[in-house]
Parts: structure tokens; sequence; C-alpha cells
């Protein structure tokens, strides 16, 4: 199997590789995505989850989105790195936060998402897609 994907955490207790194609990749603007992250979003890359082999002791915290579904945020418990999305939305996927790749630059965002919550002073690229909550048919 051809390994797309690998990374891990800032101290290198948590390590992982995937050997599935990317299923989707957005930038998330909700307010639960910026208090996560600390900052303006969160970007994340969704992987079939039997795609991802996780070597380590991930730590997983469940809060509801702003979509009202329960989302699993994944981290370090010795460094604190957030790693993974588990969204209860989309159960065969999960996903990787794209600054925990040992190649970052392998991330392309897709699309924005909850752009209707993005802080004023948030820049967004002009030629992604944009929705206001979560795009049709999701």
């Amino acid at each position: 199997m051809t390994t797309f994907f690998t990374g891990g955490c800032l101290c290198g207790a948590i390590r992982y590789e995937c050997t599935g194609q990317p299923a989707l990749s957005v930038n998330c603007h909700c307010r639960d995505c910026q208090k996560a992250s600390g900052g303006a979003y969160t970007s994340s890359l969704f992987v079939p989850k039997d795609t991802l082999k996780i070597i380590g002791d991930v730590k997983y915290y469940d809060a509801t989105g702003d979509s009202g579904q329960t989302i699993s945020r994944g981290f370090c418990p010795n460094c604190g790195s957030a790693l993974f999305g588990k969204p209860a939305i989309q159960p065969d996927l999960i996903s990787i936060r794209p600054g925990t790749l040992d190649d970052p630059s392998k991330f392309q965002p897709a699309i924005d998402i909850y752009t209707a919550s993005a802080q004023p002073w948030d820049y967004m690229n002009p030629e992604l897609p944009k929705y206001p909550k979560l795009p049709p048919g999701s």
C-alpha cells in the first residue's frame, strides 16, 4: 500500500501514517473550531478512518459542534498537540490537522465552511468556495 501522509505530535509520542486518499479538505470557521484552535479557523484533512494507523496514546475530548453533532477531538496528552477529529456526522472519516503532517505543504484546502461565524479580521482565500454553514448535501 502507498503511504500518502505521515505525521505526529510536537513531542513525538504520537505518530500516524495514512494509506488513503483524502476525501475532503476544509477550513472551518465555526466558533467551536475557533475555540479549539485558538485561532480564526481549523484546517482539516478528512481521510477514511480505516486507512489511518495511529501509534501512541491519543486522548479525545467530546464536544457538540455548531452542526449540533458530536465532534471528538484527539490530542497528545503529553504535549497537547491537536491531531485528529472524529465527527459523528461523518463516522467513516477521521480528520487530520494538517499542521501535524510531516509535509504540511501537501494540504490544499478545497472549501471554507461556517463562514457565517468567521471573524472580521480573518482573511479567507477568495478563490475557495464559501459556505455559511455546511455545504448542501453534507
